[in-house]
């Protein structure tokens, strides 16, 4: 028996397991699964896919593996679903759960489990490190020094640091205050951010707890914030909620910020309002289409003040660890028939 995970793509993938007895359990689209082998070995086989389309799932993988970790590329539908024979449990590495129909899931008896705590930390300490950016334009400054452009006395500086401000006394509006945007709102009350959040799910008196603003409604958050911080989850009814209408209810010059998901955002309504000055400049970790590149296809390759990184937020040496080890736990107490810590579809679950 293989002393690590198995390669389903290697030649002999099929022999290594032929000689295991244990249930399969499978990382469809990564091949870094040396934890969960770690935290499987003793109740399960653990292999790896590392594909990058659905069409591309091992035959295997659908009739033999009893549990699956999935990232955030690949939709698993009803169609997708219905193809496992024997799948006991999914394990979503992260947060975000949009990719996967959790009710057909919960109506075949599958559990479907993130890991909630994930990235907060990261996730926050990059948003923060996004806001400050846009708000003191980092970046442009150290562009012009690598370009060897020379700044001689305070003129030129603010003549190429146009739209440079001050944090202090500025209005940050947060969509979405559960784990990680508490965390924001933290930081940036440490940065003397006026913090102002507009979630309609969340209980009453959480703002007197972190001595911020709630907002009653989205148009006054938008409508009051110099900067907005998106950190909700993307479902059908907010898809594309920030739009030509609603973007052009915030002030003149506003700042977005986004480490959420991409399909919050209109991109191409957003690109108008930064080509007229709508809004001041935005920040984006995740967008609609992944991974981004400034190609003419998108929508926002020819946008001024428009800075994307590679839906990195989450990362750091010490969370994938963590995130791999959470995640590896709650697929070994279901296929050990324990009460899951992650599972986001309860209401949906019928047992076997």
């Amino acid at each position: 028996m293989a002393d690590g995970p198995i390669n389903l793509k290697a030649a002999d993938a099929d022999a290594q397991l032929a000689k295991s007895t244990k249930p399969l359990v499978v990382l469809i689209d990564g091949k870094h699964c040396e934890i969960q082998h770690k935290v499987l070995k003793d109740v399960a086989t653990v292999a790896y896919a590392d594909v990058h389309a659905i069409a591309d799932i091992p035959e295997k993988v659908y009739a033999e593996a009893v549990g699956i970790f999935i990232y955030h590329p690949l939709e698993f539908q009803e169609a997708e679903l219905r193809k496992f024979k024997k799948l006991k449990v999914i394990a979503r590495l992260g947060t975000g759960y949009n990719n996967v129909d959790i009710k057909v899931a919960g109506e075949m008896g599958i559990p479907v489990c993130i890991v909630p705590d994930y990235g907060v930390e990261e996730i926050a300490d990059l948003t923060m490190c996004m806001i400050l950016n846009v708000h003191r334009n980092m970046h442009l400054y150290a562009n012009l020094v690598r370009q060897g452009v020379q700044l001689h006395g305070i003129e030129e500086t603010e003549d190429a640091g146009k739209g440079t401000r001050r944090v202090r006394g500025r209005t940050l509006g947060l969509i979405g205050l559960g784990n990680i945007g508490v965390a924001v709102a933290v930081r940036a009350k440490a940065f003397g951010f006026n913090v102002l959040f507009y979630d309609p799910f969340l209980r009453h008196s959480v703002e007197k707890a972190l001595v911020i603003q709630r907002a009653k409604t989205l148009e006054e958050l938008l409508t009051n914030s110099d900067c907005l911080s998106l950190h909700c989850m993307l479902t059908k009814e907010n898809y594309h909620f920030l739009n030509d209408k609603t973007l052009r209810l915030m002030k003149r010059g506003s700042m977005i910020v986004n480490t959420a998901r991409g399909g919050l955002i209109d991109e191409l309504a957003l690109s108008k309002c930064l080509k007229d000055g709508q809004i001041g400049a935005a920040c984006l970790d995740t967008l609609e289409k992944e991974p981004f590149n400034f190609t003419f296809d998108q929508p926002l390759h020819d946008a001024p003040n428009v800075i994307c990184t590679p839906h990195c937020a989450f990362y750091s040496q010490e969370s994938v660890i963590e995130m791999r080890e959470k995640a590896s736990l709650d697929v070994k107490r279901a296929l050990a028939g324990e009460e899951l810590n992650g599972c986001v579809n309860n209401q949906f679950l019928k047992k076997k």
